[in-house]
């Protein structure tokens, strides 16, 4: 395939190049897209180099596919433009998650969302994806009626900015700073901007695209959280559902579902953690346990790097999906 990505040398757009050639994504051309300060600079992938290209390049070039990880205000600028060449657009940001007539897809969970007609997919947000891998087949077998979550979101989820905030921080060096708060030694309980009602954007994401993925009729309340570290998100999940379970059925449940791996060894000091997680494309689960406190609840603790099966790799792999189901034919 020719393939485009447009935000290439951003930090997801390295994880992008990374993931597709660990996959052996089979690309015969890629058209490496970027600001204008970035054009004609090389990006190598797979042992071929190629030039970066404006936008307007790419698009003229007639790509069968363009990756978008370049912010919501491209995205919703240039993503329509391509879908109307007949171009397939996979899109990380969240310009088009919301749009009814878009599928928000998780490939294991509601790939078949996904139809010929469609030509922009939107890629939910990373802490959605790593809470719903982790919930999906709970919910089919127990039925979730409400779920209160309360994220530790690493600094990489902002851009390499923020990453630079924190090593200078902890380098007592001078730089630019993204979050209003020092977060080095710090926690901030705020990502994202604040709506009327006091909720940040991350927590809305959470609520709104757990309704379009899973079920409507689950309620999620959530607390989102940056915490000083450099990559891979956690968080901590209640889970109340509506048919009693056993936890060893849970467990069992869990250690079959594609995508998880389950860390549960508290003997054995064994549970997620983002430095286990890092460039790993699985989701883990740990500390799962019954919540005492209210019927047929349920603990549990999930973590996943944020920049892989939370963006590139949940992209490659709707991309791959398509493929196999022929709802992508390179010319």
């Amino acid at each position: 395939m020719k393939v485009a990505l447009v935000g290439s040398t951003g930090l997801v757009g390295s994880t992008f190049l990374k993931v597709m050639e660990e996959r052996s994504f089979p690309i015969v051309e890629l058209m490496p897209v970027a600001s204008a300060r970035s054009v004609g600079k090389q990006i190598e992938y797979d042992g071929t180099k190629f030039e970066v290209m404006e936008i307007a390049q790419a698009l003229d070039k007639k790509p069968d596919l363009a990756f978008f990880t370049a912010g919501s205000s491209v995205s919703k600028e240039w993503a329509p433009a391509f879908a109307e060449k007949g171009i397939l657009v996979i899109d990380n940001s969240s310009a088009w998650r919301m749009a009814p007539e878009i599928p928000l897809v998780i490939p294991e969970i509601n790939g078949n969302d996904i139809q010929l007609q469609h030509k922009i997919i939107a890629n939910p947000n990373c802490s959605t994806i790593q809470l719903l891998m982790g919930c999906w087949q709970l919910h089919k077998a127990y039925q979730i009626e409400r779920m209160v979550i309360s994220t530790y979101q690493s600094v990489s989820g902002s851009g390499q900015k923020a990453i630079d905030q924190m090593w200078n921080e902890r380098s007592n060096k001078e730089g630019d700073k993204i979050y209003p708060h020092p977060i080095d030694l710090n926690c901030i309980p705020h990502c994202g901007d604040f709506d009327d009602d006091g909720n940040t954007e991350e927590e809305l994401k959470l609520m709104r695209e757990t309704a379009k993925i899973l079920d409507p009729s689950i309620k999620v309340s959530a607390t989102a959280v940056r915490v000083p570290v450099s990559g891979g998100h956690s968080e901590a999940v209640n889970i109340r559902f509506s048919n009693p379970f056993e936890l060893k059925d849970v467990l069992e449940i869990l250690s079959n579902s594609p995508g998880i791996k389950v860390l549960d060894d508290q003997k054995k000091y064994k549970y997620p953690m983002p430095l286990l997680a890092a460039d790993k494309d699985d989701v883990f689960v740990g500390r799962v346990r019954r919540d005492k406190s209210e019927p047929n609840s349920l603990n549990m603790w999930i973590v996943a790097d944020n920049l892989r099966k939370g963006a590139a790799t949940n992209a490659v792999q709707i991309a791959e999906y398509c493929l196999q189901k022929g709802l992508l034919n390179p010319q």
